[in-house]
């Protein structure tokens, strides 16, 4: 008889911020079992949402690839980098307006549902993420936008993303690229900024001490959970080694090999 591994979860927490890219899946391949790990969470009566730094899907489209994999999910518990950009750029743009895209379809969309829309003149800012199709020339157009007053937003610094083929340049590699030409450090969406776990705090209605937020990467997952006032768990399963971790002056609460171990599976 399998004997029942106790979950690492404290017991005061309330909801788990999961992270998507190296805790859920790499690309296209689920890392965990995840229908199982779903029932689990539910099992053990904890809240989720889903915080991703990953642009390049909207809401709906990480719906599809959740219900591709087992898992069914409410489009309230899905907080994207993009959404965080939205709720960024409205603070300075309450009214909307044209953006310039360096970036996704999921980005695109994103933008354009919180009143943001893509444009080639006369834009308020230049949004920037990863862009599997990246050109010179959308880099020149970005720039001179740049250069010509927009303000500079990036939707995420992740360097890589994980795939099961290895890491990939991702969103950060991008963004680098614009911030060597115009020589200006941009205004950061995702994680680290505490912006989006602070959204799914509100969605869960809880309070920061009673959140897990877990994540495969020290530098933006574990910095902003830590910079959102709430506990972390780092799983390894992405592009952290524990050697890594081991030398990493940023610390995580939980240490552990994958999500299905966190929960006790």
């Amino acid at each position: 008889m399998k004997v029942p591994i106790m979950s690492l979860i404290p017991p005061h927490i309330k909801a788990l911020i999961l992270d998507m890219d190296g805790v859920l899946w790499q690309d296209d391949q689920p890392i965990v079992d995840l229908p199982a790990v779903f029932n689990r969470i539910h099992h053990l009566g904890l809240k989720v949402v889903l915080a991703t730094n990953n642009a390049t899907r909207s809401v709906p489209m990480f719906q599809q690839k959740l219900r591709l994999m087992g898992v069914s999910v409410e489009s309230w518990q899905i907080v994207t980098s993009p959404q965080a950009a939205v709720y960024l750029l409205r603070q300075r743009f309450p009214l909307g307006g044209s953006v310039y895209v360096v970036g996704e379809r999921g980005l695109v969309d994103s933008l354009a549902e919180g009143g943001f829309f893509h444009a080639e003149t006369n834009v308020l800012a230049v949004v920037a993420g990863l862009d599997r199709d990246l050109t010179y020339a959308k880099l020149k157009t970005a720039a001179m936008f740049i250069n010509q007053g927009a303000l500079f937003m990036g939707t995420n610094p992740d360097p890589t993303l994980p795939t099961p083929q290895g890491l990939i340049p991702g969103a950060g590699a991008v963004i680098a690229a614009l911030q060597t030409t115009v020589g200006l450090q941009p205004v950061l969406a995702g994680k680290p900024n505490p912006t989006m776990y602070q959204m799914a705090f509100e969605r869960l209605n809880i309070a920061p001490s009673q959140a897990l937020a877990v994540g495969d990467r020290l530098e933006t997952d574990i910095v902003g959970g830590i910079n959102a006032g709430c506990m972390t768990a780092l799983v390894l399963s992405g592009v952290t080694t524990q050697q890594v971790a081991a030398q990493s002056s940023i610390k995580s609460d939980i240490i552990t090999s994958d999500l299905a171990s966190l929960l006790g599976l």
